[in-house]
């Protein structure tokens, strides 16, 4: 079974080192890597063309554009996803093939997503109440942007019903949606780690905390997804701006 990962990239020449030395360094290798350059006009493309990857060009800007097109190109039987600015861990693909390859039944699966500047105490307990909310929101484990993987096979059988307005959804979660309503069986697999930048976090804290959710509920909403219940879930509460301050005091 093979696999080809997808990274969209658009201005990403101080993070795009680091994700593909972590790619470089895998156990099990990808069987090809495709940076999905969405027009950058910094070094992405120049750094990223120093490695052993297939770069090509998405002219219309978005996330969802360049991803659709990555997993268009992707040769392979798996698509693994990740981001230009998050670092998978040694094992990731290493656990990804193999549990594609140990349950047949899984059609797409999603891993933990961590934050670079938290610990590991604090980035399992978000990490976990994320997953343990939207699988109850949805009913079914979601997809997370910068670690999921899927069969091409399913790709090409979803690829014209996802959403394409990127102020209405989040593509991850989107995507996991139509999935789910095609039949397809989601699995979340904690095990295979990736590492993310928590740029937006401090760039843009409020849009993170408050644009954030409004949009999953109207995402919810489009999708005539009962969501209702979801203000009896206990979410624990997070001080966010004591968070942003441990991460930019270790940041100096």
């Amino acid at each position: 079974m093979k696999l080809s990962v997808v990274i969209p990239a658009y201005n990403e020449e101080k993070y795009i080192p680091s994700c593909l030395e972590a790619l470089m360094s895998q156990e099990v290798p990808a069987d090809e890597i495709i940076i999905v350059d969405n027009n950058s006009t910094d070094k992405t493309v120049e750094i990223a063309s120093k490695y052993p990857v297939r770069i090509i060009v998405e002219k219309k800007q978005g996330m969802i554009p360049a991803r659709n097109r990555g997993f268009d190109e992707a040769k392979f039987e798996i698509i693994a996803r990740t981001d230009a600015d998050s670092k998978p861990n040694t094992d990731w693909i290493k656990h990804i093939k193999h549990h594609f390859e140990l349950d047949k039944n899984c059609d797409a699966l999603s891993g933990s997503a961590f934050y670079d500047n938290l610990s590991e105490y604090i980035n399992t307990s978000i990490n976990y109440r994320y997953i343990k909310a939207m699988h109850f929101i949805l009913g079914y484990y979601p997809l997370i942007g910068p670690n999921f993987a899927l069969k091409k096979t399913l790709w090409n059988e979803v690829r014209d019903a996802v959403c394409t307005d990127e102020a209405r959804v989040h593509e991850d979660i989107d995507l996991a949606i139509h999935i789910h309503k095609y039949g397809g069986e989601i699995h979340n697999i904690p095990h295979a780690v990736v590492y993310s930048s928590t740029r937006r976090l401090i760039q843009k804290p409020h849009s993170f905390f408050l644009e954030y959710p409004q949009r999953l509920i109207t995402m919810l909403r489009d999708h005539n997804i009962e969501a209702a219940h979801v203000k009896m879930l206990k979410i624990p509460k997070i001080e966010v701006s004591n968070l942003i301050a441990k991460i930019q005091k270790k940041r100096t």
